[in-house]
């Protein structure tokens, strides 16, 4: 069926002409969908290819991250491994040191335990002895009895036997704890170690005033009648010293005498006795040990200059002794000098032995035969010439060989 044309205004279109129109359109529109869809494909395989790579890229970088994620995982564990393996060494190191340090330390303290244990123990001791002390001191024969012993160990540790006597009898009868023996005099020194001892014990304990006040008058009282009593007992003319010794047996009551009771001191110097502590009398022990020494030394004085005497002879021969082993020696020397001299000769004519240095000693030989054998000449003729000696070869095979001036003239 034909189809018409169609009339628009003034324009008449062909149908068919549009539908071709129409169809081109679509075709180019198809042909444009077409071209697109390529880009777009083209695009997209661009893009997938970019993201392939970028994958690739971030897969090897995943990758990469992972083995150093593992790698310092790793080291993390093995560093932390290490530490707590030093840790753990530290910390047992430590323990073993504070186990051993408070092993010794309550060994230490052990010991320390020990040693008060025994500390203790003396001091049990030391009590139980201070109580036996006080004890003795308590009773007046057990401390006269202390105070004798104290001075007699003073006394024989001091001076020789001989040079005291215990409980010696004196001519009135009366016997002093111990005299001891002067030299060059009869007389001896008296020493008294019954010292009254109750009032100063009275005197330490007394708290009050008027307490202290009677003690001390009761210590003056009983001092004071002691040192009487020593001055009239054993002060003898011509047997005993005019001095005397009161042994006090301790430094604390000495020291209480010395400063509270000083009129009793004086007292007692008055009376000629001397108030003495254990360490005064030792003092005066040691003084008269020097002294008996000396009067020993002066005893044997003519001894010792026979020893002086001898000693010096005996010197004198050895002087002389010295003197002839030193004339020996200086007589070796000089037999040595000529000893050396007589090498040194001997060696000179080695060397010329050795050298065969006999010209000189030829030539002057020569000269000496010459002007000897020479016939005396008229003064006015004139000398005739000397012959000349001849130079002489010395054969190798042969020693040296020495031509005289005799020979010469002989026609050799």
């Amino acid at each position: 069926m034909a189809l018409e044309p169609l009339q628009v205004g003034s324009v008449t279109l062909d149908p068919v002409l549009i539908g071709l129109a129409l169809a081109g359109l679509a075709v180019l529109a198809l042909i444009v969908l077409a071209i697109v869809l390529i880009v777009h494909m083209s695009r997209r395989k661009q893009e997938a290819s970019a993201s392939d790579a970028h994958l690739g890229e971030l897969k090897v970088r995943l990758q990469t991250l992972a083995e150093i994620s593992v790698t310092r995982h790793g080291e993390l564990a093995r560093a932390v491994n290490e530490r707590l393996d030093r840790m753990t060494h530290k910390v047992g190191t430590d323990l073993n040191e504070t186990a051993r340090r408070t092993h010794e330390s309550i060994s230490k303290l052990n010991e320390r335990l020990a040693v008060i244990d025994t500390a203790q123990k003396n001091l049990t001791d030391l009590s139980s002895n201070m109580v036996s002390l006080q004890e003795i001191l308590a009773n007046k024969q057990a401390r006269g009895a202390f105070g004798q012993m104290r001075m007699e160990a003073i006394v024989q540790d001091g001076l020789p036997v001989g040079a005291y006597t215990f409980q010696a009898t004196l001519s009135n009868g009366k016997r002093p704890d111990c005299l001891l023996h002067m030299p060059n005099t009869p007389a001896g020194v008296v020493i008294d170690a019954k010292f009254p001892l109750e009032g100063f014990e009275a005197f330490r304990v007394a708290r009050r005033d008027e307490e202290k006040k009677v003690a001390a008058r009761q210590v003056r009282i009983d001092v004071g009648r002691h040192i009487e009593a020593m001055a009239e007992r054993y002060l003898i003319a011509g047997e005993t010293q005019d001095t005397a010794i009161l042994f006090v047996p301790s430094e604390a009551i000495y020291a209480d005498l010395a400063e509270h009771f000083s009129d009793i001191v004086q007292k007692a110097h008055r009376a000629r006795i001397v108030i003495c502590a254990p360490n005064m009398l030792m003092l005066a022990v040691q003084t008269m040990q020097a002294i008996l020494k000396d009067v020993q030394m002066r005893e044997q004085a003519h001894l010792i200059q026979r020893e002086v005497a001898s000693l010096m002879e005996d010197m004198g021969r050895f002087r002389d002794r010295v003197l002839d082993l030193q004339r020996h020696f200086g007589q070796a020397n000089a037999d040595i000098d000529k000893i050396l001299t007589s090498s040194e000769k001997i060696t000179k004519r080695g060397q010329k032995i050795e050298s065969l240095d006999f010209e000189e000693e030829a030539k002057a030989e020569l000269a000496k035969k010459n002007d000897s054998a020479r016939p005396p000449v008229a003064a006015a003729a004139p000398p005739a010439p000397q012959a000349q000696p001849a130079r002489v070869e010395r054969p190798r095979s042969e020693g040296p060989r020495i031509i005289r001036q005799p020979d010469l003239l002989a026609g050799e």
